[in-house]
């Protein structure tokens, strides 16, 4: 495989990694959302996602949503696969701080082998999610809550499922702030006006605003949980 090959070949895995986790994480996944996760411009993502739909690798490029086909799931779970196990890799084992670990793990995404990804899982006691609280396809192949930190009403508490895995400033802000996947929080305020969430988190307080809130999945918890 010749230098040129395996670019192309890195590029196709990025974007059906995109759509894969873009559907897991903030459905539908649609061309612009898709276009934010590679930091690419609309008609960029446009014009590869179209490539892939003629490659039988998704349908339905369009802003009502891009879909896997078959043949895209598979890549792309393998892909994705690799990644997590490679993050898990790099903050149990290598003690890397989470904000820095998807940065990382991306490099190694094309590389590790499956037959390496099956030895790491082994080695790594089959863990179920990544350090930012993703499922880990082959293992357990599931979705996320749809459930927001924005959705939990005043007075109500959570545990955080999930954490934005692609966007390490996000990432940083949230380790700073205690909301890592198992924390739980409870919603002291919501401003109106589209202002900030005033949130309890260990003990602390902290103002953050709805963008950052809503790609916060969690568990609501009931009052007897809490």
């Amino acid at each position: 495989m010749t230098t040129h090959d395996i670019a192309r070949t890195e590029r196709v895995e990025m974007y059906l990694k995109a759509v894969y986790t873009v559907h897991q994480t903030a459905p539908p996944a649609t061309v612009s959302k898709v276009a934010d996760f590679m930091g690419v411009s609309d008609p960029s993502a446009w014009e590869m996602l179209r490539r892939l739909e003629q490659q039988g690798l998704v349908r339905g490029a369009s802003e009502e949503g891009v879909q896997l086909t078959p043949a895209g799931h598979g890549k792309a779970t393998q892909v994705v696969r690799r990644l997590r196990l490679a993050e898990r890799l790099l903050t149990d084992v290598l003690k890397l701080d989470l904000a820095k670990v998807y940065d990382e793990a991306c490099k190694m995404e094309h590389v590790i082998s499956d037959e390496v990804a099956d030895r790491l899982a082994a080695v790594l006691g089959y863990p179920e999610t990544c350090p930012h609280g993703l499922p880990i396809p082959g293992h357990l192949d599931a979705t996320p809550p749809t459930s927001s930190l924005l959705e939990v009403k005043p007075g109500g508490s959570g545990r955080v499922a999930t954490v934005p895995e692609e966007d390490s400033a996000l990432v940083a802000y949230l380790v700073s702030l205690g909301l890592t996947p198992s924390a739980t929080f409870t919603v002291e305020e919501i401003a109106p006006f589209n202002g900030p969430i005033t949130i309890s988190v260990n003990g602390r307080t902290h103002a953050i605003g709805r963008e950052v809130a809503v790609r916060v999945r969690v568990h609501v918890l009931l009052a007897s949980e809490t």
